[in-house]
């Protein structure tokens, strides 16, 4: 049969964990096709891929062009669907196959998001069982709840939409790249829904998110309420961090961010429509 879903996968400096994971998608019984893109890696990822799993595709960078350097592994795959997966994560088997079944059935359908299934023990994670909570229902003849939230690593998406929104922003970089993705799938009319029975494996490192790691996710979800939602409320979490600033390191460098990147994202500033921006509300609010 031929293939329908590529599973991208965005690497730097993390080489022994990117070969635990190609080795995880290899025993798939969907013998999906893989690209692998490198960030710039000085650790020898690229040459390590090209001997232990010649089958795979290798986009090595020049440097580290962070989330966007996905887009090129979905330009350059040749299926009708792409699975993203990190250094970190890897899909169980079937799943991949599944995810494709529903998206062939529903042209309506962008994105199958599955449920993430932490390594060891395969417990669900706290987003996927906010998810299976179906707040915000599902749409008529939907397979699953609609998902307005996901790490990217548990997306299987349909490379035209992917595409058709221009995929990760550049703006962004890194750090909660996929909110500014499902607004604007979303905005597109595009379905986006959750499906238990897919699932990702997820091996996190350290859980404690270090100031710079914060600092960055912090100037991204600010961006993106710049970019897409309205100005009051952006303006208002623009101000809330100014005055976390004097007295946070990491808020400073989150705020030092923001404005630096402030006429670019006002320049591809977008709003959503007004009912989007309600689910996006109810799917953003904390457990």
């Amino acid at each position: 049969m031929e293939a329908r879903v590529t599973v991208v996968v965005a690497t730097r400096n993390r080489r022994e964990s990117l070969l635990h994971t190609l080795s995880r998608l290899a025993e798939l019984p969907e013998r999906c096709p893989v690209i692998v893109v490198d960030n710039g890696s000085t650790d020898g990822s690229a040459a390590a891929v090209r001997e232990r799993f010649p089958a795979v595709g290798v986009v090595a960078l020049p440097d580290n062009r962070g989330a966007p350097a996905r887009n090129l592994g979905v330009e350059a795959a040749r299926t009708p669907y792409v699975a993203f997966a990190d250094d970190d994560s890897w899909w169980s088997p079937g799943s991949l196959d599944r995810a494709a079944d529903l998206l062939d059935a529903d042209a309506r359908l962008a994105v199958v998001v599955g449920a993430v299934r932490l390594d060891p023990g395969g417990e669900l994670d706290a987003v996927s069982r906010k998810l299976a909570r179906a707040l915000l229902g599902a749409p008529p003849g939907a397979a699953g709840p609609t998902a307005l939230s996901f790490p990217a690593f548990a997306a299987v998406v349909r490379r035209t939409a992917f595409l058709e929104v221009g995929g990760f922003s550049d703006l962004l970089f890194f750090g909660g790249e996929e909110q500014l993705l499902i607004a604007d799938l979303a905005a597109a009319g595009w379905q986006l829904e959750y499906i238990e029975d897919v699932a990702a494996f997820h091996r996190p490192g350290n859980p404690t998110l270090s100031p710079q790691r914060w600092a960055v996710q912090t100037r991204n979800d600010v961006l993106v309420l710049w970019l897409r939602r309205p100005l009051w409320r952006a303006a208002a979490a623009t101000v809330r961090l100014a005055c976390r600033a004097p007295a946070n390191p990491a808020a400073g460098q989150a705020l030092a961010g923001v404005i630096r990147r402030l006429p670019t994202a006002l320049s591809q500033r977008k709003p959503v429509p007004r009912d989007l921006d309600r689910a996006l509300r109810v799917a953003e609010r904390p457990e």
